[in-house]
């Protein structure tokens, strides 16, 4: 089935930050935020991948290298970013790690670093970017959460507990940006075939299990995260706000 997909002529032009966008579902964000004319800002620890993907998309793409458990460089690289394209409309709170791990062994560093990994950053983010929605009059903000938390999918509790959080995030910072017109939302994908998805987790069994659990017979792309994306980055989701929006194939 081939998909012929929507344009939005209100993301031309408009200022994107995408975190964790050298690959997987960054990656495909970047490209779909390109497509529709957009600067596009990624940030991404991976350095080769990104300068790679800057080549790859061309003209009006910006990278910077940033490890996102280190704070001030996220704040840092934002500030040189901004300074490179002007005030951000868009914020997508993308980077995250789904390493496995049993419960029994993780340690409270262990614990710590999953957060930052996946939850602080997401925060720190949007405090360093939402001033710059309020001066130009609205914006909005997609955090990417998961549904392994809804399905109680074992094996990576910190993981898990962080995405969890995700939502809440989303939520009340949707109430305290929402009278400057700030929209904060959550995206919530099922199991998307990324490439390290297909090199490090899926197997026959695994891909049996999940067409059962999913009302399509299909497996889930990551460009079907980047079009919900792209919508509630729209003026089309203008009046979409503290809510969570599933990307999982109905998955249960």
């Amino acid at each position: 089935m081939k998909n012929s997909f929507a344009n939005y002529p209100s993301l031309r032009g408009k200022n994107i930050l995408i975190t964790g966008g050298a690959s997987g579902i960054g990656k495909e964000l970047v490209k779909a935020f390109a497509e529709q004319g957009s600067s596009v800002a990624f940030l991404d620890v991976d350095e080769i991948s990104g300068r790679q993907l800057c080549i790859d998309v061309g003209n009006n793409i910006f990278f910077e290298r940033c490890d996102l458990k280190n704070i001030d460089k996220l704040k840092s690289c934002i500030e040189k970013l901004r300074k490179q394209i002007g005030l951000f409309d868009v914020l997508v709170n993308n980077a995250a790690r789904d390493d496995r791990h049993d419960w029994q062994e993780v340690t409270e560093a262990y614990w710590d670093e999953r957060f930052a990994t996946n939850l602080r950053h997401q925060f720190f983010a949007i405090q360093s970017i939402a001033n710059d929605m309020i001066e130009k009059g609205g914006g909005s903000i997609i955090n990417i959460g998961s549904n392994s938390w809804m399905e109680a999918v074992g094996n990576f509790p910190a993981y898990a507990t962080a995405k969890s959080a995700v939502h809440g995030l989303s939520r009340t910072l949707a109430r305290d940006l929402g009278k400057y017109r700030i929209r904060v939302n959550t995206v919530v994908p099922g199991w998307i075939m990324t490439e390290r998805q297909k090199e490090l987790w899926v197997t026959p069994e695994g891909l049996e299990n999940q067409y059962k659990r999913q009302c399509l017979p299909d497996l889930i792309k990551p460009v079907y995260v980047a079009r919900m994306v792209l919508f509630l980055a729209s003026d089309d989701g203008a009046m979409c706000t503290a809510n969570n929006y599933m990307v999982e194939a109905g998955s249960i």
